[in-house]
């Protein structure tokens, strides 16, 4: 008599995430502050850019005890432009040097722990933590040159190559297409 067997995972789809999402979600949200498709940077604006950082868990609070906080540098947009621009140009593979930025780690019930007295800090941390956990090279970059937007890889085999199939990956398969009847 024949035995079959039910080996259905009865686990939720594999999303690619290992635990590290609010960091790749931080990160990714810096790096897409530059929209190039509609020629818009937050940090062009000083009220957009505070926009994002009360978004984003870090807007300045000049009650606080950290100094670092409450200095004025910390809302810098050169600053954070610096940064933002090296760490595309890390997510590309190009090499790059990253400018200094207060990072530091103290101690969390006997745990090290990655902290920041500001905004960009926190980033390059949360960049810093992707690293660590080997997810730095899920976060990428769109290679459409029209849009370069970054997104954080969720596939199984880190094979995802564009922001969206439904756009960027379409156009530019039958953009591919096209040159191929031509010839």
């Amino acid at each position: 008599m024949p035995v079959t067997m039910d080996h259905r995972n009865r686990l939720p789809a594999y999303s690619g995430c290992v635990g590290s999402l609010p960091d790749a979600e931080l990160v990714v949200a810096f790096l897409n502050t530059l929209d190039e498709e509609d020629h818009t940077d937050v940090l062009d604006d000083p009220a957009l850019w505070l926009a994002w950082l009360t978004e984003h868990d870090g807007p300045p609070d000049t009650g606080a005890a950290d100094a670092a906080v409450a200095d004025p540098a910390t809302l810098d947009a050169e600053f954070a432009r610096s940064h933002r621009d090296a760490l595309r140009a890390a997510v590309a593979d190009r090499a790059g040097e990253l400018p200094a930025a207060a990072v530091r780690v103290r101690l969390d019930a006997g745990t090290p722990v990655l902290d920041a007295a500001d905004p960009v800090g926190r980033v390059l941390a949360a960049a810093v933590r992707l690293a660590v956990a080997g997810e730095w090279d899920r976060v990428k970059i769109c290679p459409a040159d029209d849009c370069r937007w970054a997104f954080y890889d969720r596939s199984r085999n880190h094979s995802r190559t564009w922001c969206s199939m439904e756009m960027c990956g379409n156009r530019a398969k039958a953009r591919q297409w096209r040159q191929r009847r031509r010839r």
